[in-house]
């Protein structure tokens, strides 16, 4: 009869068991336990080094989230002037440079100051020559009009000449008379001086006037006399014509001395001087 007895394994009940269980790990897998324990522990970290670390990763977390923004920022190194000396100092290639520098910059300003003493002067040059200029150009005006010569009377008529001879007249007749109405404005010839005016018997009330070459101008037969002394102008107004000494009727009677001297030809004097009579 045949058996229905399943005969055992050969291994054994512990074959038997090893059925129910996982079937046994390799070698190389018996510490994969210690390493999946290792795989979740922290990694070991020196203990210097952890609080440097802590800050950092706190102050990138701090940047990120805008609080160190908050702190002011670092201010920028002021100092630099003063390290310049002390690089100037230690390096002679630019000290020499600084010192050719300031040494040109001298010279320019000496350079500078030069020329402007020169443009000063040049300056002051100029305004004494346009001042000599305008002072020559007020002495030649000035003898210009001292040589300024004017008729003694505007409306007149000639009534006798220089040498002529009358019944009335002691001698020759020693001047040029101007006929006119009494009254009418007697003018000086000349600038001049008046040295003599008053009464002249035959000449009546006369006048001297002295220009500045020493020619004496006598103004004779007035009837009043306007300006006794002093300075006169060239057409200044001195006196007026009348009938007073020994006259016929009412004239100017002109007489030219020159330096005081003996009478001469009035009508030629005032010829000579771009007058005509």
């Amino acid at each position: 009869m045949a058996s229905t007895h399943t005969p055992a394994h050969p291994a054994g009940s512990a074959a038997g068991t090893q059925l129910l269980d996982h079937p046994r790990p390799a070698e190389s897998e018996i510490a994969a336990p210690e390493a999946e324990a290792n795989r979740h522990r922290m990694p070991r970290q020196t203990r210097g080094a952890s609080p440097l670390l802590g800050v950092t990763a706190v102050a990138a977390t701090l940047g990120a989230t805008g609080f160190a923004s908050a702190t002011p920022a670092a201010a920028p190194a002021i100092e630099a002037s003063d390290e310049a000396p002390a690089g100037l100092s230690a390096d002679p290639g630019l000290a020499l440079a600084a010192r050719i520098q300031q040494q040109a910059d001298g010279q320019r300003t000496a350079a500078d100051e030069s020329a402007r003493l020169q443009a000063a002067k040049e300056a002051e040059a100029k305004a004494a020559a346009k001042e000599a200029e305008a002072k020559k150009a007020a002495a030649e005006a000035e003898q210009a009009k001292a040589a300024a010569l004017t008729l003694p009377v505007r409306d007149y008529n000639l009534s006798a000449h220089y040498g002529q001879s009358a019944r009335y007249w002691a001698h020759l007749h020693t001047g040029l008379d101007f006929a006119a109405d009494t009254g009418t404005a007697v003018y000086a010839v000349g600038q001049g001086t008046i040295t003599s005016a008053g009464w002249s018997g035959a000449y009546g009330y006369r006048i001297v006037e002295t220009l500045p070459d020493g020619t004496e101008i006598w103004y004779c037969h007035l009837s009043s006399i306007i300006k006794g002394s002093g300075q006169v102008a060239s057409g200044q107004q001195i006196g007026k014509v009348g009938a007073t000494g020994n006259v016929t009727g009412p004239h100017l009677h002109l007489e030219v001395r020159p330096g005081g001297g003996a009478p001469v030809d009035p009508e030629t004097w005032l010829q000579q001087r771009g007058l005509n009579p």
